[in-house]
């Protein structure tokens, strides 16, 4: 009994699937180089040079050259206020840890812009105290608030920014640090009434509720 037997239904089917599974395939790679090929060609994103911090850095560090280092971020990136690559900071007081490869802003250094937001006076100044009871240091943070008064009790400023506080020496114990500065945030006024008290006499320094 002769002739040619007919493909099987499954056989059709299995045929017909694996003929549009080699379509999608063919398909899928030309969308993937065409993809690929526009990536190639469009424009690079626009980028800006801002300073990072090049290692972790602690509240109250006096910046040097090598605590930061460039990096480019996309333009839509970049934080209000970041640093541009050329900024100097050497000598910068830092008043907020940074970590490594972190933008620094103009609110991360003492400086007008964190002074006139802290004390809303355009004009506000950090000022640099060294106070009569060194112990108090330990109890103030960055953000604190304090009032700064004459050994005689005399109010020289009410309800001042703590900015920072560091030690003229940071290589001593903590026991051992008579040299504590507490760097405030005060209005102009009060800036003045404070830096020439304090360059006769330490001054007291209480902290508020």
């Amino acid at each position: 009994m002769g002739g040619t037997l007919a493909p099987l239904p499954r056989d059709r089917i299995g045929r017909l699937l694996r003929g549009r599974t080699v379509v999608l395939r063919r398909l899928l790679t030309a969308i993937l180089l065409a993809l690929a090929a526009f990536l190639a060609c469009a424009p690079p994103a626009e980028s800006v040079n801002v300073l990072v911090a090049s290692r972790d850095l602690a509240p109250g560090a006096v910046l040097n050259a090598d605590d930061v280092r460039a990096h480019a971020f996309a333009t839509d990136s970049v934080p209000d206020g970041a640093l541009a690559a050329a900024t100097p900071v050497a000598g910068r007081l830092l008043v907020g840890a940074a970590r490594r490869g972190e933008p620094l802003t103009d609110l991360r250094l003492a400086g007008p812009a964190l002074t006139g937001l802290v004390t809303g006076d355009a004009q506000a100044a950090a000022v640099a105290v060294r106070p009569a009871d060194p112990g108090v240091a330990d109890l103030l943070r960055a953000g604190s608030r304090v009032d700064v008064i004459t050994q005689d009790s005399a109010v020289l400023a009410e309800d001042a920014a703590v900015l920072a506080v560091r030690s003229e020496n940071e290589g001593r114990s903590v026991a051992h640090r008579a040299d504590r500065l507490v760097v405030l945030a005060l209005t102009r006024e009060d800036a003045t009434k404070v830096a020439a008290a304090a360059l006769t006499r330490p001054v007291a320094i209480t902290l508020r509720k």
